[in-house]
């Protein structure tokens, strides 16, 4: 996946890459070298990253230098990636395309967590040569925030597709206080645009996990069940409104990854 990804150095993406040698590497846990290897990093940059990542518990440590992927992400991103489903070069070659029709946009995927967790985890992503840091959006923007399905075009269409109960759970749920000013508050109205989402098979987001900043979200389906969604995000200088070539470009991404996955029949 490192040959499909830009060369970008921000701390998200080192973030991205040690995550994404859990899933290369398969099951268990790795030692800190090897992890450090398959992503492509230092061993001290590797270890900045994992630890960094064990207070949110994307990775746990088993012992000292010996770490392996939390329980939160593990099971999804293996079975995503595994030879049987989509690979990760096929699924960076998806996003990378994204990115091309919708004139460098920064696109994420992201699937949902497991076991019932109403949230979200950011599994692969391409920026090309961006630091997101650079451009407004921190670590914690990517790494944190957006990990709720109460706020953000991927959260709510996500959420458009899991069981009512869910659905109200986060509802109720307060809004993070890093949300951006176009976040939807009441939580009505949060209700009432998932209806909206499943009707057209799509969301707008407008300022809704951080100012300045608006996106176009589409579902993600394995075997009939919502997995995750694709992300396209844009300046609201350069993108006030979605144009429709930018929302079909995402609608097709989403499309051909849950195609991958063996949800939708080939054309």
């Amino acid at each position: 996946m490192s040959g499909q990804r830009g060369t970008g150095t921000s701390y998200a993406d080192r973030f991205m890459r040690v995550q994404q040698a859990f899933i290369t590497l398969g099951p268990g846990a790795h030692r800190l070298s090897e992890i450090a290897k398959t992503a492509d990093l230092d061993d001290s940059t590797t270890g900045r990253m994992l630890t960094a990542g064990t207070y949110n518990s994307t990775f746990v440590r088993i012992d000292r230098g010996l770490y392996q992927l939390g329980s939160t992400v593990a099971d999804l991103g293996l079975h995503a990636l595994s030879e049987d489903n989509l690979s990760g070069g096929e699924a960076a070659h998806v996003l990378q395309g994204l990115r091309k029709a919708t004139d460098s946009g920064l696109v994420f995927l992201y699937m949902r967590a497991p076991f019932g967790i109403a949230g979200r985890q950011c599994l692969d992503m391409a920026v090309g040569d961006s630091d997101l840091v650079e451009l407004g959006m921190t670590p914690r923007d990517v790494l944190s925030v957006t990990r709720s399905l109460r706020t953000g075009a991927s959260g709510r269409t996500i959420l458009a597709y899991l069981p009512e109960q869910i659905q109200q759970r986060v509802a109720a749920d307060p809004v993070p206080e890093e949300a951006g000013p176009g976040v939807i508050r009441d939580g009505d109205e949060l209700l009432a645009s998932l209806a909206d989402i499943r009707d057209q098979g799509y969301a707008l987001g407008y300022q809704e996990c951080m100012a300045k900043w608006n996106s176009v979200a589409a579902p993600v389906i394995w075997d009939g069940a919502i997995w995750g969604a694709v992300l396209m995000l844009k300046p609201m200088d350069v993108m006030p409104e979605a144009p429709q070539h930018y929302i079909y470009a995402t609608i097709t991404a989403a499309a051909r990854l849950s195609q991958l996955g063996g949800a939708w029949p080939a054309d």
